[in-house]
């Protein structure tokens, strides 16, 4: 059985792989506004899709079988890996607001919030911490946290996707998409996995005797 891929080389890849994709973009359309919004439109999309596996990654073990048993099992790498995708991600907004194209307050709102239970999540990932807290709290710090990082994300990827040229369709429509599914498929694993408690609990209502007088 092959051993399971240290954390830092998943942070070290996917943190590599951003800068390659954020250089690209700014070698093809320059380091001004054009280049630095491609540069950050494909690093969020990256981003993505290290997020979205961590986020649904146990629903669809639920829902779909063992074959997705990796996906669950590498959870916590796949979202260190967003992580470091976003640390490019950030250095790229800093440069923005360098240059005199700061986005606006609303923006940062949603996203700096984002940006907060990212952070937060990981660093209370670590061991002591999290036993420190709790499974309880741990489990409410992360669910509220993982949905709002999706929220953000399906507020940007659902802008107009289905308006402008293929290129601009293509960019949006299938992480939108992507965006809409992921809750959809916890909600599901959520119902099934009460389906399997009441199926198995010993106090059924079908399954209590009848009393006789």
């Amino acid at each position: 059985m092959q051993s399971q891929p240290k954390t830092s080389l998943w942070m070290a890849g996917a943190f590599s792989a951003a800068i390659c994709l954020a250089g690209a973009m700014l070698v093809t359309f320059g380091t001004g506004l054009e280049g630095i919004s491609a540069a950050l439109a494909a690093t969020a999309r990256l981003g993505f899709m290290f997020f979205l596996p961590a986020y649904a990654g146990s629903s669809m073990v639920a829902l779909f079988g063992p074959a997705f048993l990796p996906l669950k099992r590498y959870g916590r790498e796949l979202g260190l890996a967003f992580i470091s995708v976003l640390t490019v991600h950030l250095s790229l907004v800093t440069w923005l607001c360098l240059i005199g194209e700061a986005p606006g307050r609303s923006t940062f709102i949603l996203f700096g919030i984002g940006v907060i239970c990212a952070y937060a999540i990981a660093l209370l990932s670590l061991g002591g911490l999290r036993k420190a807290m709790g499974p309880g709290v741990w489990w409410l710090v992360r669910v509220l946290g993982m949905n709002y990082i999706l929220y953000a994300f399906a507020i940007d990827f659902l802008n107009s996707p289905l308006h402008g040229s293929a290129w601009h369709i293509a960019l949006y429509l299938p992480f939108a998409s992507l965006a809409l599914v992921a809750p959809v498929l916890r909600i599901a694993a959520a119902i099934r996995r009460a389906d399997h408690l009441l199926r198995h609990s010993p106090y059924r209502p079908n399954d209590r005797r009848k009393v006789t007088s």
